[in-house]
């Protein structure tokens, strides 16, 4: 299997759908060998915050001189972004080499009469895979949605069960209230593990206390408010936390420190659980965690920053970080959302911090919503929006109507951004070799 006929295999698989169990993915697994048993895991469930919490974890315990996996979804640039062994993407001879196995087994599965795994259920086991046979120490995974029926939770070797944000999102698939929806992720606890926890809504923490006091699973709660001395920037953003003084994380948006706190106590159940993480290795993977897509700065003069919030709660956070940065600047807005999300209220939660809103379709994604019918929602609330029919235009246009110390803000869905990332990589590239003449 070349590298195009394996990108091209995985993208065919997104025809299963999602189908919510572990039924199938346990098949697939004992088909495989059962590679997760042979792994131990950081799991990490949540609304919001997933991402930027392995991506501290796995750091600080590269950092601490492990050799980690990371699982994620959705890749924002490079499809083996999923799928990382001490930060680098796996290579496309072993994805090549894996999902051609994978492909076998799939094939043997169906012939029996047998449903054939989903997209999410091969990617997983395939990570599961790749991890075992690198000899990884640890595997920092996050759940693709949801937790107790999610894929990943297959997994045995919990060592920590780290839980972020939780908020309304997939209502369909977890439950039309908070706590129901709690309870989904909380679905990850299992006995022998420890589980670190951010502070959250009194209905979620409640059933996340009684799912763990249930299971005897000790809990740490992680409370960003609990950081002192915060000084914020673009750049840097220093706090003290737990005894700690000027930590210091290179990930923008004031919702970061709560995540780098939550991440700061998962390190620190890990050396419960016998890591030797020491405080240098934590600060090392604080400072050196990278995670595009969240709070990126990707130009400047105009300021062009990217970020993925792409529902009501990471709507909210990221008003809170305009209204904190950005305060008193003129704001041009690109926005893209699928049509599954609640577009309504992301829309209401933002709208008005923009001085032009130029609304674009996720690329190549089913579930996006268009230009033209997004523009029309905004319409509603803000009267200068304008629907554009491509990334490459609405970098253009957005750059057209911005002076050099106004803020030019893509967000939404990370379906699309990873293709502004790659547009304004370019365009700075030019700008800098005509500067360079």
């Amino acid at each position: 299997m070349k590298y195009q006929e394996a990108l091209d295999y995985m993208d065919s698989l997104k025809n299963y759908g999602i189908v919510p169990g572990l039924d199938s993915i346990r098949e697939l697994c004992r088909r495989l060998g059962n590679p997760q048993d042979g792994l131990r895991f950081v799991h990490i469930a949540g609304t919001n915050g997933k991402g930027s919490v392995l991506a501290y974890v796995s750091t600080v315990a590269r950092c601490a001189g492990y050799r980690v996996g990371r699982y994620i979804s959705p890749a924002v640039r490079d499809y083996r972004e999923r799928f990382q062994l001490d930060g680098r993407m796996i290579t496309q001879k072993d994805l090549c080499s894996l999902a051609e196995e994978l492909r076998r087994v799939c094939d043997t599965m169906t012939g029996e009469g047998l449903p054939h795994p989903t997209a999410f259920e091969v990617e997983t086991a395939l990570g599961f895979l790749y991890f075992r046979r690198k000899d990884c120490d640890l595997v920092v995974m996050e759940t693709g949605m949801g937790g107790r029926l999610d894929a990943t939770n297959v997994i045995g070797n919990t060592l920590v069960a780290a839980l972020t944000s939780v908020s309304m999102d997939h209502m369909q698939y977890l439950g039309d209230t908070l706590g129901a929806i709690a309870g989904e992720k909380a679905g990850i606890l299992k006995p022998g593990c420890c589980a670190v926890s951010a502070a959250q809504e009194p209905e979620a923490m409640e059933v996340i206390r009684a799912q763990a006091l249930r299971l005897g699973v000790p809990l740490t709660v992680a409370d960003g408010e609990k950081a002192v001395r915060v000084r914020y920037g673009l750049e840097r953003q220093r706090f003290d936390y737990g005894g700690m003084k000027d930590l210091e994380i290179s990930l923008a948006g004031r919702y970061q420190i709560g995540n780098a706190v939550l991440a700061v106590e998962v390190c620190r159940a890990l050396g419960e659980r016998g890591f030797d993480i020491s405080e240098k290795a934590l600060r090392q993977g604080l400072l050196d965690t990278r995670w595009p897509g969240r709070f990126t700065v990707l130009g400047r003069r105009p300021l062009f920053v990217a970020d993925g919030a792409h529902n009501e709660d990471a709507a909210k956070k990221l008003a809170e970080s305009i209204e904190f940065y950005f305060t008193n600047r003129r704001i041009i807005f690109i926005m893209g959302i699928l049509k599954d999300k609640d577009y309504e209220k992301i829309i209401e939660l933002t709208a008005r911090y923009a001085d032009q809103i130029l609304t674009v379709a996720p690329p190549d994604n089913p579930r996006a919503m268009s230009s033209y019918e997004l523009a029309r929602e905004v319409a509603k609330v803000h009267p200068r929006v304008t629907a554009v029919d491509s990334l490459e235009e609405a970098v253009e246009i957005s750059h057209l109507l911005a002076d050099r110390e106004d803020v030019i803000l893509a967000f939404g869905s990370l379906s699309y951004l990873g293709g502004l990332m790659d547009i304004m990589e370019e365009r700075n590239r030019k700008t800098a070799a005509h500067k360079g003449r």
